[in-house]
């Protein structure tokens, strides 16, 4: 039976506005220009300002635009005394430039006199286009010369071949109409490992190794005893039981060291060496700046590449034309009003989620900048208090996910260097005088004692636990094995060093 009743319900949405603004408030300052850039193009209502003088030392005054009619107070008569054309819109809300506010609220954009650095751009050959000019040098068939360079296509960053040979057979036979045996395939696997550098084309590490240690000229014991160590007991070396390694081989402690040393001067990445143009290539570029003058703090946003926008006065001047004609407009006249309109409220509304963008950067991070001032004023990192998202949202009383979206992604300039803003954020824990401590201040404890450890014999994980106790943090074992993680450390019996 079908049954029909009336229910309330109470649902939130947001805005297209506040769905804007959420978006471009989540996008760091380089994503953020480029998102800027693609709204101009695809906007013919929004223009840049021709004036980019910006006040550094506080609000910039808001920006006036140019009235887009010769007499203004005219045309406010005019449609006084007459309908208007389109009855759903105000042509009011079109002519009011003084409504447009300005947006790059204490932003860095640098004086006129400044000289000017712009982005490096890395120029060079890939790789592959490396190892296919050394294929060039040889004579071949046809034939012979497409397995190469499909190989040499399958590498990947790092210069292995991380494909099996059946694979590679497949690839062959569907894309190139050529049906190889797998002898064939391996043979010309092992002329692209001929290549430079040595190590190119290695299915993993060990082979990778071999090859650089074949390839070295002068046959020292240290190089024999080198290659007998990855070529037969990889597996013990990769663990590091160097003990088990001088009694199988029977060697003194000052051989293995030798053959230790030799098989660290070899590129356990040998295409890592070669540029690569279709990496991409990524610049740190902070969002927020913060600079000690004299023992106080000053932040500053980083829009100097960032335009400043402001509605196109052609559009404008567009939309005073049609609304003259007032109800003698065709209704082509018409659907060009009601398209000028939709551009020009976007451009408004993009401006405007700018401003709203900028202004709640600014309020975050001034109120990060103040909780943790003893860190940016001294970089000490054990001066680093315990921060959540929620203690800044109640700063600035705005929802935790608003500050999620500004700590993501987003990079801070200061005097110790440029840091992942959301690195600042930690839990808390308490030591044993019951004083709250951040997790970031135990970890970088930990790190230091690490480094500072005597590498023939380093720290256990309980014997961490034992000297982090004895400097009053009281933590488990499995919390250090964690941190000891997150911090890429590995375990004691892989941090062994032979002095």
């Amino acid at each position: 039976m079908l049954n029909q009743k009336l229910q309330q319900k109470l649902q939130q949405k947001l805005s297209p506005q506040q769905v804007l603004v959420m978006r471009l408030l989540q996008e760091p300052v380089i994503s953020f220009e480029q998102r800027i850039q693609q709204e101009i193009e695809e906007n013919p209502a929004l223009d840049e300002s021709a004036d980019q003088d910006i006040e550094l030392d506080g609000f910039p005054e808001e920006p006036t635009l140019e009235s887009i009619v010769s007499d203004e107070d005219e045309l406010r008569d005019d449609l006084e005394e007459g309908a208007e054309l389109i009855n759903e819109f105000s042509i009011e809300d079109y002519l009011d430039d003084e409504e447009i506010p300005g947006y790059r609220l204490f932003a860095y954009s640098g004086s006129p006199d400044e000289e000017k650095r712009e982005h490096p751009v890395i120029s060079s050959v890939s790789f592959q286009d490396f190892l296919l000019a050394q294929l060039g040098l040889s004579r071949f068939t046809d034939r012979e010369f497409i397995m190469a360079t499909t190989i040499i296509g399958n590498l990947d960053e790092a210069g292995y071949l991380r494909r099996e040979t059946t694979a590679l057979i497949d690839d062959l036979a569907f894309n190139q109409n050529i049906h190889a045996s797998p002898t064939e395939v391996e043979e010309m696997v092992k002329l692209v490992q001929s290549f430079d550098p040595p190590g190119i084309g290695a299915r993993d590490l060990r082979e990778c190794l071999l090859l650089q240690l074949n390839r070295i000229p002068e046959r020292t014991k240290a190089v024999e005893l080198a290659t007998m160590i990855i070529r037969d007991h990889f597996g013990e070396f990769s663990k590091r039981r160097f003990d088990k390694l001088m009694i199988r081989l029977k060697i003194t402690e000052e051989e293995l060291k030798e053959a230790i040393h030799e098989i660290q001067k070899l590129n356990p990445k040998p295409g890592g060496n070669i540029p690569e143009t279709t990496r991409l290539e990524e610049y740190i570029i902070p969002d927020f700046i913060i600079t000690n003058v004299d023992g106080e703090l000053e932040l500053t946003l980083n829009s100097r590449n960032t335009p400043e926008l402001i509605v196109n006065r052609q559009y404008q001047e567009m939309l005073q034309a049609y609304v003259r004609k007032r109800n003698k407009a065709t209704s082509g006249e018409k659907e060009a009003i009601s398209f000028i309109k939709q551009k020009l409220d976007s451009a408004r509304g993009f401006i405007e989620a700018i401003k709203q963008r900028q202004e709640t950067l600014l309020k975050t991070m001034t109120a990060i900048m103040e909780y943790q001032r003893e860190y940016f004023l001294s970089g000490d990192e054990t001066r680093l208090r315990p921060m959540i998202l929620k203690d800044i949202a109640e700063m600035v009383s705005m929802d935790i996910s608003t500050i999620s979206r500004v700590a993501n992604s987003k990079y801070v300039q200061t005097p110790f260097g440029t840091f992942l803003l959301k690195t600042f954020f930690s839990e808390s824990m308490q030591n044993v005088r019951g004083e709250e401590v951040s997790t970031r201040e135990i970890k970088k404890i930990l790190q230091d004692m690490i480094e500072e450890e005597d590498k023939s014999i380093p720290f256990t994980d309980d014997q961490l636990v034992d000297v982090l106790k004895g400097k009053g943090y009281n933590i488990a074992r499995r919390t250090i094995s964690k941190y000891r993680k997150q911090l890429h450390i590995p375990s004691a019996r892989l941090r062994v060093e032979l002095q």
